[in-house]
């Protein structure tokens, strides 16, 4: 497993992280983000894959979504900054707000932050 030593004070940090896909394969979506997110955290633990139906914008497909938390010694920008990268690697863009994508890398947790 590989993990990014950043120059940060070397503390770690626990997180945890949302994904979601609903265009392309999905469950290869969420499975190359996980692959991806391990370049920076130290994944735990992995919830379920879940289908739920879109919000807002509900003319699309239903999206598979899964959780998984960690440890980091990224800052909370940092760790940002790395999941958007993933996001476009995997082929994420922005057509519509709330509207398809192939990946969604949400931050939910950062220590105590929300």
């Amino acid at each position: 497993m590989s993990f990014t030593v950043s120059s940060n004070s070397g503390s770690l940090h626990r997180v945890a992280i949302a994904l979601g896909s609903n265009i392309g394969d999905r469950q290869s979506n969420l499975a190359a983000a996980l692959h991806k997110l391990r370049s920076y955290v130290r994944i735990e633990r992995i919830s379920s894959v879940y289908e739920t139906k879109p919000v807002g914008f509900t003319d699309q497909p239903d999206f598979l979504n899964m959780t998984c938390t960690g440890m980091t010694d990224l800052a909370p920008r940092a760790l940002r900054d790395a999941l958007a990268k993933i996001e476009r690697q995997i082929g994420r863009r922005i057509s519509i707000p709330l509207g398809p994508r192939a990946i969604d890398l949400d931050l939910l947790l950062y220590d105590d932050l929300v």
